[in-house]
């Protein structure tokens, strides 16, 4: 297991080297850190613009790294330019969680709530085409070139593990979080990733990070996930 460093004066930097995937719809450079060995686990954080606690908390638990992961590869930021225009959707208003090429994929719109309790007040659409805009398709292909046997997708705010079955991953990522297991979001989602990764025989989990400030997600899960980031990936 990698050595944590859990001192104050190497939290302000990610030590991890990066390399660049793709460019986005603006042409900022879509960035992961590559395993060191064989990638059995990539981790995948603010697909949602308006997620930006996944991207935070993932940044905070790899501050604690000192090198790259073994088996584990990381995209810190799947779509850079909603984070930074603070947008659900890409710099094109696509919702890159519907833009996947599955055979479920419709053209069209689709609804997202401004607040969890409100209706769908926010109208994005799923693209032109499958894997239409290019942080879709830099995705994929980098997905494909990798080869994990597992992706976890990070999102907020629902507060649950979302996956098909109850795996070993499942698990371990229950016993860092405390979050509920539902097979199913209960509600259609074509043109997702998790859909892609069933099809094409990867396991993805989706992380729901539960509804809290930042500072407070990092005081209670960023040590325990930097440590399950570090230690053997479950099978």
């Amino acid at each position: 297991m990698m050595t944590l460093d859990f001192s104050p004066e190497n939290r302000g930097v990610i030590r991890m080297k990066s390399e660049t995937y793709g460019r986005s719809v603006l042409g900022a450079p879509l960035l992961y850190f590559p395993s060191s060995e064989r990638t059995d686990l990539l981790v995948i954080a603010g697909i949602h613009g308006e997620e930006p606690e996944t991207t935070f908390l993932l940044s905070r638990a790899l501050r604690h790294l000192s090198q790259a992961l073994e088996h584990t590869a990381v995209v810190l930021c799947a779509n850079p330019d909603g984070v930074v225009l603070g947008t659900r959707g890409n710099a094109a208003g696509v919702d890159l969680n519907r833009n996947f090429p599955t055979s479920n994929w419709k053209q069209g719109g689709v609804g997202s709530r401004s607040v969890l309790e409100s209706t769908r007040d926010t109208i994005l659409f799923t693209g032109v085409a499958p894997a239409s805009e290019p942080e879709t398709k830099f995705l994929v292909e980098l997905i494909k070139n990798l080869g994990p046997r597992s992706i976890l997708s990070v999102h907020a705010p629902l507060g649950c593990l979302d996956a098909p079955e109850r795996t070993p991953l499942v698990t371990a990522l229950q016993d860092v979080f405390g979050l509920p297991w539902v097979p199913d979001i209960g509600y259609e989602t074509p043109g997702s990733l998790g859909t892609w990764c069933k099809e094409n025989g990867t396991e993805c989990v989706t992380l729901e990070l539960p509804r809290m400030s930042l500072e407070l997600l990092y005081d209670r899960f960023g040590e325990a996930f930097a440590r399950f980031l570090a230690g053997p990936i479950p099978c």
